[in-house]
């Protein structure tokens, strides 16, 4: 994004310092942390929130049947977010935008665990959804990732995919 966030908010800011910080190979940690937030949340806090979090945890997994839970977790929030709640945490941002992502991620889970038609249907969700997507490195990558998931459906191919998110934990 190249706008700033509205005002600081200290959830979100730990939330991407957990990130961040699974992302730099201390997955345990950030799990921590981000479950840590998760409790004090709680499961009917902010949707934002939830979804973000939800979004973020679900990569910390490799195991497909434990991401698959924080997926879903992060699509039930983000039908609860509203276009109001996104501009409040950051300007430019669309809630719109969020559904590419999080349906990838669910039909790569459900890929992942053998069941081709639910993962049909959101790999077919998210493609749906890509025109929200940026023209960007951001919006190509994800166009990427899922042309690479439904071939993998198409292919009724299990295994993790080396561009997934996570993979290099």
């Amino acid at each position: 994004m190249t706008t700033a966030p509205v005002s600081p908010d200290p959830t979100m800011e730990a939330i991407g310092h957990a990130v961040a910080e699974g992302r730099a190979g201390d997955s345990a940690s950030a799990r921590q942390k981000l479950m840590g937030l998760w409790s004090a949340i709680g499961v009917t806090g902010d949707p934002l929130y939830r979804c973000s979090l939800a979004h973020y945890l679900a990569d910390l997994y490799q195991d497909p049947a434990q991401a698959l839970a924080w997926d879903i977790r992060a699509l039930d929030a983000a039908d609860a977010v509203t276009a109001q709640r996104v501009q409040e945490h950051h300007a430019g941002l669309h809630i719109a935008g969020f559904y590419p992502s999080l349906h990838l991620n669910l039909a790569d889970n459900y890929r992942r665990l053998g069941s081709f038609e639910a993962a049909t249907e959101h790999i077919n969700a998210a493609k749906t959804h890509a025109p929200s997507l940026p023209q960007n490195p951001y919006g190509d990558l994800l166009r990427g990732a899922i042309q690479e998931v439904a071939e993998a459906i198409a292919g009724r191919d299990r295994s993790r995919r080396a561009s997934a998110p996570g993979s290099a934990m």
